[in-house]
């Protein structure tokens, strides 16, 4: 393994590989864009509609922000040539592709047009707007690819920057983001759309070495399913009911659908935790579903148990136990949170989705693990009622502490004041401990 992590090192930095990219998604951009705009022009006016909140007209026009509008396009090409690895190129120059394909489709399916006329400007400045107006007409408005890119972009230049660098990184690229509004070339609703839009595309090409769709298919929670795709299904309706700053409810509607995939097949991959920590794009899209579920959490650890020590210096608990500095090793079973325990505790992640069981392979893996960590060992999830008890009753069971589950947990009864694991689920661990055995 050492000899793949020295070649990987080593491995020289990609540069023809990023020419040919460039020499690929430049005239790529221009042509796609170009052939959007031209057919949205060549449309009856009847055809091309305008989303535009009424206090956007006092949004003023700041010509001098064309110079960061314009700036894109430089941070765009070198964005190919600051990739370290033909992997990290590769997946760059995909997302990059794919935001603009997608925004051109968007812009052919659902024509629109900015609906101010922006006044004569001369100077320097008014040169710029000139020579942007040369290819570019005030069409192809959301999800705003200027945006879309702008995340990619961004994403990938906050890796590469030096910290003592990186506000000003984050300042430009907010003003990138503003220009696209103090410019007159955007309505409000193509920024967040195109935010979306960005993200979505990072995280269905996440970066090397994070899995997306798992090799093999996961268990399936129809019923789960169906609660989160019934809660998309009813605020996508109070969208269309109540349009305005309804719109804002893609946000939850795209994590309820992420959630809805997790648990028809699926799993935690959709999480994207990766060594203890979820990607940034997964993070994004999901904050949504993470934000209700840490309150709801919160609220219920109020009168839950703290950790308990089970057996042999095994330990169970929610995980605000992970902080514990008594533990040395802790054992992280939440897909949907971040690694809470300290750094010089022994960590290992095995994200499992919230009220469901692992299957036998996963489980068996938490298992062994479990039983190589150092002691004190907590085993947690997010409450240590569901997926941290299935595994310690299981661990009970292979280390020949309990003959079966039931004998399991009844154990576990007189150790841990609360769990919740129901007859289907007890059934279903004693099959899978079946198969450990």
């Amino acid at each position: 393994m050492s000899s793949a992590l020295n070649r990987e090192v080593k491995e020289p930095r990609p540069w023809r590989l990023a020419l040919l990219w460039l020499l690929v998604l430049g005239p790529g951009f221009f042509i796609f864009y170009g052939a959007a705009n031209h057919y949205t022009a060549s449309l009856p006016p009847a055809e091309v509609g305008s989303i535009a909140m009424s206090w956007e007209r006092h949004i003023p026009l700041w010509p001098w922000t064309i110079v960061p509008y314009w700036s894109i396009d430089l941070l765009y090409g070198i964005s190919l040539f600051i990739c370290t690895s033909r992997g990290e190129l590769n997946t760059h120059a995909r997302r990059l592709l794919a935001t603009a394909l997608l925004s051109c489709l968007f812009f052919v399916l659902f024509p629109l047009r900015f609906s101010f006329e922006r006044p004569e400007l001369d100077g320097f400045f008014g040169q710029l707007f000139t020579l942007l107006m040369g290819f570019d007409k005030p069409f192809n408005q959301a999800p705003s690819l200027h945006i879309g890119l702008l995340t990619v972009l961004w994403l990938r230049y906050a890796v590469h920057i030096p910290a003592r660098w990186r506000p000003l990184l984050h300042i430009w690229f907010a003003l990138i983001g503003i220009s696209v509004l103090t410019t007159w070339q955007h309505h409000f609703w193509d920024i967040p759309s195109g935010f979306l839009l960005g993200f979505i595309v990072c995280y269905l090409l996440p970066s090397p070495g994070v899995r997306l769709f798992a090799a093999k298919p996961r268990q399936c929670s129809p019923k789960l399913a169906l609660r989160y795709f019934s809660g998309a299904l009813l605020l996508s309706l109070g969208i269309a009911c109540l349009q305005g700053w309804a719109w804002l409810l893609l946000w939850p509607v795209t994590s309820l659908l992420i959630l809805t995939a997790a648990y028809l097949g699926l799993g935690p991959d959709v999480m994207q935790k990766d060594h203890g920590q979820r990607r940034f794009s997964a993070q994004v899209l999901l904050w949504p579903y993470a934000f209700v579920t840490q309150q709801v959490h919160r609220y219920l650890l109020k009168s839950l148990p703290a950790a308990e020590e089970i057996s042999r210096g095994v330990w169970l608990g929610p995980i605000s136990a992970a902080s514990d500095p008594r533990f040395k090793s802790v054992l992280d079973l939440a897909a949907e949170y971040d690694r809470q325990a300290p750094a010089g505790t022994v960590y290992h992640s095995h994200p499992l989705l919230d009220l469901q069981l692992p299957d036998q392979q996963t489980l068996q893996h938490c298992v062994h693990t479990l039983q190589s960590m150092p002691q004190p060992v907590l085993v947690h999830c997010a409450l240590g009622m569901t997926r941290s008890a299935a595994v310690v009753l299981a661990w009970l069971v292979v280390s020949r502490q309990a003959k079966d589950i039931d004998a399991a947990v009844a154990f576990l009864q007189t150790k841990r004041s609360q769990f919740v694991l129901n007859n289907a689920q007890l059934n279903q661990l004693a099959r899978l401990c079946d198969g450990m055995q």
